[in-house]
């Protein structure tokens, strides 16, 4: 499996989730873990699927142990994340050390996603460019 596969296929999962969240809240009318909800579809749709498109497009890179490294601590920082979030505005205290320690991994995950972003245009060689000819 490549990063860009396993980005795309977390990402789909999230946005489920996500959905299913925003379902719930508006047939309960309780919106009380609206920022869970929006963690989980920024962080895990929305960003998950941009870091696919970017590895897809680097083949080199898609198929890297680091860039796979990179997709699975924000995965696993982006659902303890959300857990953390909608159990603290669900009154739950308790997991604020939780959320911090989620908040630093998916710090990581951003600082190592950074270092494929800057590094020399050398090593992050974009994949082959499609020659498309008109039809006769």
């Amino acid at each position: 499996m490549t990063a860009s596969s396993l980005s795309f296929r977390i990402a789909v999962l999230c946005v489920i989730a996500g959905m299913a969240m925003g379902i719930g809240m508006a047939a309960s009318q309780d919106h009380s873990i609206m920022p869970a909800h929006a963690h989980l579809n920024l962080l895990g749709w929305v960003s998950l699927f941009l870091f696919g498109i970017y590895y897809e497009r680097r083949p080199t890179l898609d198929a890297s142990r680091l860039a796979m490294i990179q997709v699975v601590l924000w995965s696993i920082g982006t659902i303890v994340l959300t857990i953390a979030v909608a159990a603290i505005h669900l009154g739950y205290t308790a997991a604020d050390p939780l959320a911090g320690i989620a908040s630093l991994v998916v710090l990581a995950a951003i600082l190592i996603f950074a270092y494929f972003v800057f590094r020399p245009a050398r090593a992050v060689e974009p994949g082959p460019t499609i020659q498309m000819t008109p039809a006769e």
